[in-house]
């Protein structure tokens, strides 16, 4: 039976709601939440309200805790389950915890540290943790995610990249080298289990996300950017969704998202 949708706009995007009756039931997994105006909070939020229980994961547990709070007040339901995805026998924690929560229908790779820096000015520790931040805790999610997902029957292993995926700049030496191996890893994944039902795809995040971490720490690069002029979050989340609702015989590996005033 088809879902009843109804539209509605929020802040110029047009999102789409389901009938929690006629959803697919099942966990998503949002690995890298932090702000909770930020792009995975809305990632876990808009998941949640599409009718799958969430299991949201980052290193703040006050900062969960308050958005599972208001996922449930919102009539959704979330799981908060804190850990550093860059410490192995964590993420096997995790994945006990989500495999007893419910079937993984969708994983979301959200995190990633940006340090800012030249090659001569990064220090051999700031490279380590930058990687280790993104392509390392990448791999250890896949690792984790594909065999959930493979005894579900199918799903969607989603991964957020950035500009830096796909050029490097001087002052990015470690995060162009670990969002590139990140995307890597993605292609690499996406060629191996999409055959066996994983719908493997990299969005690639080209500018900045309005969000409390820009806003705090740039407010006037935000006031530049004026209207519109920054991707929001909720907007990047619809884009998410609609990856994970994809039929699989056309199935979208890359795309990239962009504000109408960004230049490319």
């Amino acid at each position: 039976m088809t879902s009843e949708r109804k539209i509605r706009s929020r802040r110029g995007s047009i999102r789409l709601f389901f009938d929690y009756a006629t959803a697919k039931f099942g966990v998503a997994w949002v690995v890298g939440v932090g702000a909770s105006a930020g792009l995975g909070a809305e990632l876990a939020r808009r998941f949640a309200h599409g009718g799958l229980t969430v299991a949201i994961t980052g290193r703040n547990e006050a900062g969960l805790r308050s958005i599972e709070a208001g996922i449930v007040a919102a009539g959704g339901q979330a799981r908060a389950l804190p850990a550093d995805i860059s410490i192995p026998s964590e993420v096997t924690r995790l994945s006990t915890a989500v495999r007893e929560i419910g079937a993984l229908r969708a994983a979301v790779f959200n995190a990633g540290n940006m340090v800012r820096g030249a090659a001569l000015d990064v220090t051999p520790e700031q490279f380590e943790s930058t990687w280790r931040g993104s392509a390392y805790a990448g791999f250890l999610i896949v690792r984790a995610t594909v065999p959930l997902l493979l005894e579900a029957e199918g799903g969607s292993l989603l991964v957020t990249g950035a500009t830096a995926s796909v050029r490097g700049g001087g002052p990015f030496v470690a995060f162009a080298s670990a969002k590139s191996a990140l995307r890597s890893l993605a292609q690499s994944a996406a060629r191996e289990y999409g055959p066996r039902g994983i719908h493997v795809a990299h969005v690639i995040i080209d500018g900045s996300i309005d969000g409390e971490r820009l806003r705090s720490g740039a407010p006037d690069r935000v006031a530049a950017a004026g209207e519109d002029g920054l991707l929001h979050p909720d907007a990047i989340a619809e884009t998410y969704w609609y990856l994970h609702q994809q039929p699989r015989s056309a199935w979208t590996h890359e795309l990239d998202l962009r504000s109408f005033k960004e230049r490319f």
